[in-house]
């Protein structure tokens, strides 16, 4: 029998990824965010939501644009701290050291370090409550070679991404492959 928890902010898994903008005088900022996730295939999309408060919020509205740089395993401590402190007071780029890349497609900053990067165009954005929710179309994606396999495509465990639980507070690893989708269902 299951256990009712209520209604809850409650799913496994949310990605952890750093959203990157440019602030009004130009200068890049990054915040960690867990809220998100592909929207729309055709054109590709995808969603992420962020209160009115976070320094980010603005920024996307004034620039019509956001990138989402996934950091890998190495790096869960940065994200962490771009999650923890407000780009209003702290160039978090220049305290940890990694490297702010400006777009060639949309008007925000990447995390060069960061081994996938979705470059976004604001296409829609909408209240929902506490939170507002922005739908980016993807411009681009771009991949470090070294996380490519044999066929060009991004390998989830060369990338090694970080996964967040939301009520243990703790960030998680992704395991290895159990199955290929479109082919383990297909005898039940």
């Amino acid at each position: 029998m299951k256990t009712s928890l209520g209604a809850q902010t409650l799913i496994f898994p949310t990605p952890v990824w750093c959203v990157g903008t440019y602030d009004k005088k130009g200068n890049p900022n990054v915040m960690t965010i867990a809220w998100g996730g592909i929207c729309c295939s055709k054109p590709p999309c995808v969603t992420i939501s962020l209160r009115k408060a976070t320094y980010t919020y603005s920024s996307i509205l004034e620039r019509e644009a956001y990138t989402l740089s996934v950091p890998s395993r190495e790096y869960v401590k940065e994200a962490d701290y771009f999650g923890i402190v407000s780009g209003r007071e702290v160039n978090k780029f220049q305290e940890t050291g990694l490297t702010p890349v400006k777009s060639d497609l949309v008007d925000a900053p990447y995390v060069g370090e960061f081994p996938l990067v979705l470059e976004c165009k604001l296409i829609h954005h909408f209240e929902i409550g506490l939170h507002t929710q922005f739908i980016g179309e993807i411009m681009d994606v771009k991949a470090d070679e070294e996380v490519l396999d044999g066929s060009g495509n991004p390998d989830i465990m060369k990338i090694s991404p970080i996964v967040y639980a939301t009520k243990s507070r703790s960030y998680h690893q992704i395991g290895g492959p159990i199955g290929k989708a479109y082919e383990i269902g297909m005898k039940p």
